[in-house]
């Protein structure tokens, strides 16, 4: 049996993976879908870091699976716990020493949604039905309602404090349809920042809400590879 610890994106509310986690679990596995404390004002990266390795404890066989600004955090937790697997979804991948603030602009982000935009026929100015809900159930953005939290600045200004990544397993799942972070920039800002491609599957930013099944499918498969590897 695996431990996968989910790590939300900004805003920080574990409900995030509540389609995901059963399909997990009855796989087998032990799920750890970690609340970060986003609309804290006081709390930054190191704060939330901190709250994902007490979830953990003393738990072996970790894989961290981190959604968008949920990257910055698993830099900082995958420097202090021993994973066996780490996970990009969607998700914004640090240098070290870089800012989720700066991010945008040393990676270009706005320009690649923009020219996706163009590309795709739809708006290029931002607003949550465009960018995150597209193609998320109505029934479940009108539940996601109740769980939304403005992310504080705090977090955008804390660098990821981290030298390299951990000679592990590492995976950058992409979703086809995502607008925010268009395929064609998760492409690039992978093998730019980790020297790999991206595992494509069915969805938009919020795969785990529109695609949970694919999305579950595929972390299942990099579980299973990893059993078999000496």
């Amino acid at each position: 049996m695996s431990t996968f610890v989910l790590l939300p994106g900004a805003g920080g509310a574990a409900w995030y993976w509540h389609l995901v986690t059963p399909l997990l679990q009855r796989a087998g596995h032990e799920v750890i879908a970690v609340d970060l404390p986003g609309d804290d004002k006081s709390a930054g990266l190191t704060a939330y870091a901190d709250r994902v390795v007490e979830a953990v404890g003393d738990r072996r066989d970790v894989t961290v699976v981190a959604q968008s600004m949920g990257g910055f955090t698993a830099a900082l937790v995958a420097t202090r716990i021993p994973l066996t697997c780490l996970v990009f979804v969607n998700a914004m991948i640090p240098n070290p020493g870089e800012t989720a603030g700066a991010y945008w602009g040393n990676t270009g982000t706005k320009a690649a949604q923009r020219e996706a935009a163009i590309r795709g026929g739809y708006s290029p100015e931002f607003d949550l039905e465009t960018y995150f809900l597209h193609d998320v159930p109505k029934e479940v953005a009108a539940e996601g309602e109740k769980h939304e939290r403005d992310e504080a600045p705090i977090a955008f200004g804390e660098a990821a404090a981290f030298e390299a990544w951990p000679a592990i397993p590492i995976h950058v799942i992409a979703g086809k349809d995502d607008r925010f972070f268009p395929i064609e920039f998760q492409t690039r800002i992978a093998k730019e920042r980790l020297g790999l491609g991206v595992d494509a599957i069915p969805g938009g930013h919020l795969v785990s809400l529109s695609h949970p099944r694919e999305l579950a499918e595929k972390l299942l498969s990099y579980v299973s590879r990893a059993a078999r590897r000496p």
